[in-house]
């Protein structure tokens, strides 16, 4: 099977969030999408970050919608949520099976940043669109430093949906509707939750 892995704090996820997935998903073939949210994010600081349980929740109220499936994963390891870490899990559940990691082209263009680098080469081919026209040119260009170092990469034009969780939290916070920016399920957990208020 083709496995994709989308990993990221979802705090909220979005559309713009299930627009990648599906749109990779429909052009590669992958027989699995696989949402994982992060118990700690390593490459960002969130001083808003809702309860993993809630988290975790919206994510499954998304998958329901459109055939995406949930791991907790991240959340039950204690610490920062590595991806190296996460793809060896999963290849070690899914030994003959390929998987592909999809990112945005900002988490794309600090790949080897990330703790093992190579670990995540050698377990997942990585799969990433541009924010922009000038965005694919950059990642062009990082994607060869990658293959050079044996990993694969697929970057693929998908028309950028300019959401961000930032933008949901804030229309929370002012009161404004976020009908659009999630999933309907996530925006009724939302408010029913009270999350993103006040804050």
């Amino acid at each position: 099977m083709k496995i994709a892995v989308y990993g990221g704090t979802f705090n909220p996820i979005h559309n713009a969030h299930i627009h990648l997935a599906s749109e990779f998903s429909k052009r590669e073939g992958f027989d699995k999408v696989i949402l994982i949210p992060a118990n700690i994010p390593p490459h960002k600081r969130a001083p808003e970050l809702a309860d993993g349980r809630d988290r975790l929740a919206m994510c499954q109220l998304a998958a329901k919608e459109c055939g995406f499936e949930v791991s907790d994963i991240e959340l039950r390891r204690e610490g920062p949520s590595y991806t190296a870490d996460t793809l060896a899990v999963l290849h070690k559940c899914y030994p003959k099976d390929t998987l592909y990691l999809l990112t945005g082209e900002d988490m794309f263009l600090t790949l080897l940043q990330w703790r093992n680098p190579s670990e995540i080469l050698k377990h997942a081919t990585i799969c990433a669109a541009p924010r922009s026209h000038e965005g694919m040119a950059r990642m062009q260009e990082y994607a060869q430093k990658l293959v050079k170092l044996g990993g694969q990469t697929i970057l693929e034009d998908v028309a950028y949906l300019p959401i961000s969780s930032t933008m949901v939290r804030l229309a929370v916070k002012r009161g404004e509707s976020i009908g659009g920016l999630v999933p309907d399920p996530v925006a009724e957990y939302i408010h029913q939750h009270h999350l993103y208020e006040g804050r």
